[in-house]
């Protein structure tokens, strides 16, 4: 008999010990990405004042205005929450479509060959910051679904180890002109 409990409860201790490793993977695997978008948004940040800096010459009185906007940015880390993230997204889209406008009012810095090469980075650093997006969500999908699982629940609760949030769509950007 006592060999028997002793048995459950290694197949119990072993048990937990594997969902316990699972659900740190998919944590780190949440973390890892929010990271990505984190370099990815620091990037079109850069891309960004470097667009400000093209604008300087064309319109100063916008740039003040653009530079305190610019100024507002803050990091994005792995520990980093999805309100966050969406937060600093409305910023940036904010202050691209005010330097967009800029540009549209001024077509020598429209045309400007700096200004294109800068715009192709601003959109490649979009695109990645798109993918990784996706990547954030499809970890927090599995995250979410497993925790919510049973007998993972439990296990999860017992580790304290609760549901994220996803990164939304920003609706704003739907309605960004083109770039160029």
């Amino acid at each position: 008999m006592t060999i028997i409990v002793l048995v459950i409860l290694a197949v119990i201790v072993l048990w937990f010990i594997g969902v316990q490793r699972k659900l740190v993977a998919m944590d780190e695997n949440i973390n890892n990405a929010m990271s990505q978008i984190g370099v990815q948004l620091s990037s079109r940040w850069d891309a960004l004042t470097a667009l400000l800096d093209l604008t300087k010459g064309y319109a100063e009185h916008e740039y003040k205005t653009l530079s305190d906007t610019i100024k507002m940015r803050t990091s994005i880390s792995s520990k980093s929450t999805a309100a966050e993230v969406n937060e600093q997204e409305n910023i940036l889209t904010d202050a691209l479509g005010k330097i967009m406008a800029v540009a549209e009012s001024y077509p020598d810095l429209k045309a400007n060959e700096n200004y294109i090469k800068t715009m192709d980075s601003v959109n490649a650093y979009e695109e990645m910051v798109r993918k990784s997006r996706l990547v954030y969500n499809d970890s927090v999908t599995k995250l979410n679904r497993t925790i919510r699982m049973f007998p993972t629940s439990i296990a999860a609760g017992i580790l304290n180890i609760t549901s994220r949030d996803y990164l939304e769509t920003n609706d704003k950007k739907a309605d960004m002109p083109d770039m160029r």
